[in-house]
């Protein structure tokens, strides 16, 4: 490979940019669960997790024999090797011990949004056919209704009902047996199985094995031990939900191995994020774009309340920060450094990031290619492989891409190449210095507030309505939550509907971020001869409020 451009890192020779960043070690040995992977890493760390409200924490000593104890009940329970466990919880410290403990056993762990409804959940169980779930007693009825007969763990603290549930404190209080029969766990084996949206349509499961997340886990060792913290000292306030791959690589999972100590948080809220930084002396403030916008807008009173002196970078997710917000932030918070991120549930989290206050300077960039990631830019209608800032669709290849969908072929085979490249659906250029630069969605998910919602299933709900004859459901863009989904809708002949009650109508079905928020009446929907919907055209239409 001797034609790598020293710049960009692309290569003539067969069209692909490889990443500057120093390469991760993979561990050799074929047969190795992610759970023990991370437990035997070194480190200086002594508490991995606190919750930010009560205070309580779990020691790393604590959180190793929870994890041995759950498992040896798991294991006495029946669950085996490539059995899926559900788990369908708000943030808590007990969320990563769950996880980690199905994954020792080789087992499969499938995560839900709590905001999910139980038509939603049952969905989910449907595809994946778990044989147990983790809940809490508030989301239980959710479960209940979605799948009456599925076994049940309460992780409540608490005993809350009086049927006789099995219940997580009891099972981590037990002994560690140490006689367990343990079956034997490759990296190439499936450990979790977390739903996207994909690149197109309707959710789907996306098959992550040990590998991926050893190779998540080797990113993020090299990603923050490069960045002169000595280890174990760094304490990270945990915000952003550990159903999502963000959140579950990188706190149940990632940062463990690197000894640092997780503050968490059930859910976002402004003022707790921000005494909880000052209260337990974070270093890092992990979050999407939104919140940082509000940090920005809102830094005279959060300076005069809160106490940020311990934190040292803010870490933004989710989509690229223009110059104007980046540069306002370092003014209001000039002693905190910003570094951005990208990356898919399909990629395990990772794709490419920016790493020093420098790289964050390159304002607008998703970042570099992260650790022995591949990239190239191809264009989606010739399929031509191109070089250094010419805009295609950004394909990715490294140890972290998902193995595929579940038991979906055909999503698989559109999504990924026999040579193992995840086509992305991001319209991207990769500039001299290999800085990618995304520039549009060739998928047409809306990002709501970071939450991924597919146009594809609040049109097939919308075409249940009796009086509906078609619609389309684009993304509006917002300030405050990035971008909402709207509806353009024809009524059927004679119809009096109203644009309230078509809103009504999908609000009382599906989960308050998926829901309509803008809607308009069309006499048809535009589309292609192949009856594809023509969103572009309906996005120009919305957006430059031309009048119907």
């Amino acid at each position: 490979m001797a034609s790598v451009d020293s710049r960009s890192g692309f290569c003539n020779s067969n069209s692909t940019f490889y990443s500057k960043r120093t390469p991760i070690p993979l561990p050799p040995n074929p047969s190795l669960d992610v759970t023990t992977f991370i437990s035997s890493q070194a480190h200086r760390g002594r508490t991995a997790f606190i919750d930010a409200s009560t205070g309580q924490n779990l020691t790393f000593a604590e959180l190793w024999r929870a994890v041995e104890s759950v498992g040896d009940c798991l294991s006495d329970m029946g669950i085996r090797k490539g059995h899926v466990v559900l788990l369908l919880s708000p943030n808590s410290i007990l969320f990563p011990v769950v996880c980690l403990s199905v994954m020792s056993l080789g087992a499969v762990i499938t995560t839900t949004n709590p905001l999910n409804t139980a038509a939603e959940i049952a969905k989910q169980i449907k595809d994946s056919n778990p044989v147990l779930a983790f809940t809490t007693s508030q989301l239980l009825p959710k479960i209940s209704a979605a799948a009456e007969k599925l076994p049940v763990v309460l992780m409540d603290e608490e005993r809350v009902d009086s049927a006789a549930r099995k219940r997580l404190a009891e099972m981590m209080r037990r002994e560690p047996s140490g006689t367990r029969v343990a079956e034997r766990v490759d990296q190439d084996d499936t450990a979790t199985l977390l739903y996207s949206s994909g690149t197109t349509g309707m959710s789907k499961g996306v098959v992550s094995s040990h590998r991926n997340l050893i190779a998540m886990v080797q990113t993020i060792v090299n990603r923050f031990g490069s960045d002169g913290g000595s280890q174990g000292e760094q304490r990270f306030i945990c915000t952003v939900p550990m159903f999502h791959i963000y959140g579950l690589a990188a706190f149940a999972t990632g940062l463990l191995a690197y000894g640092s100590t997780i503050v968490v948080l059930s859910k976002f809220e402004m003022g707790e994020m921000m005494s909880a930084i000052g209260k337990y002396k974070a270093t890092y403030l992990p979050l999407v774009p939104p919140i940082l916008v509000a940090m920005v807008n809102g830094a005279e009173q959060i300076n005069a309340k809160y106490d940020l002196s311990s934190l040292h970078t803010v870490l933004c997710g989710g989509a690229p920060l223009s110059k104007e917000v980046t540069e306002g932030f370092m003014e209001k918070y000039p002693t905190v450094k910003i570094m951005q991120g990208y990356g898919l549930t399909e990629s395990t989290g990772i794709g490419a990031s920016t790493d020093t206050v420098e790289e964050s300077r390159r304002y607008g960039t998703a970042g570099k290619l992260s650790s022995s990631m591949e990239g190239r830019i191809v264009d989606p209608v010739t399929g031509r492989v191109l070089g250094p800032n010419r805009t295609g669709e950004l394909w990715l290849k490294g140890p972290s891409i998902m193995k595929g969908y579940f038991s979906n072929e055909e999503a698989t085979s559109s999504t990924l190449d026999s040579e193992g490249w995840l086509r992305t659906g991001d319209l991207c250029y990769i500039d001299e210095d290999g800085f990618i630069f995304v520039v549009d969605r060739l998928k047409e998910l809306i990002k709501y507030k970071g939450y991924q919602v597919p146009p594809a299933e609040l049109e097939a709900l919308l075409l249940t309505h009796p009086e509906i004859a078609d619609a389309a459901v684009i993304p509006f863009p917002d300030k405050e939550v990035g971008q909402f989904p709207m509806a353009y809708v024809v009524r059927k002949a004679g119809s009096l509907l109203s644009e309230k009650s078509v809103m009504e109508f999908v609000a009382k079905q599906v989960a308050p971020y998926k829901r309509v928020r803008k809607m308009a009446f069309v006499s048809s929907i535009p589309k292609n001869p192949s009856g594809k919907i023509l969103r572009k055209d309906l996005i120009k239409l919305a957006t430059s409020n031309s009048k119907l």
